[in-house]
């Protein structure tokens, strides 16, 4: 496991016959789009979040720039659920 700019990087690999039998690779973003632990602590994303002033719940641009203040190698868009979990927003950026 090694610290990179973005957090927590690992790689694993297993050779068999001097082949590759097995890579696997957890990258900064997997950690910090984590959901809540066994515990309930939410993960680093959502704990961004939570708190976080929206201007115009239409353009929840705030979403955007937190998340990625994170960097995360991750499709750019983000869609807004209420508590039911209907989708109020759709944000996609190109």
């Amino acid at each position: 496991m090694h610290e990179a700019p973005r957090g927590a990087l690992g790689h694993w690999i297993k050779i068999k016959d001097k082949k590759i039998f097995n890579y696997q690779a957890v990258v900064p973003s997997t950690w910090n789009a984590s959901p809540r632990d066994a515990k309930g602590q939410r993960g680093p994303y959502e704990a961004a979040l939570v708190g976080t002033p929206i201007a115009d719940p239409n353009k929840p641009l705030e979403i955007l720039r937190t998340i990625h203040s994170f960097d995360p190698c991750l499709a750019c868009a983000v869609h807004v659920l209420d508590a039911n979990g209907n989708e109020m927003v759709k944000v996609k950026v190109s």
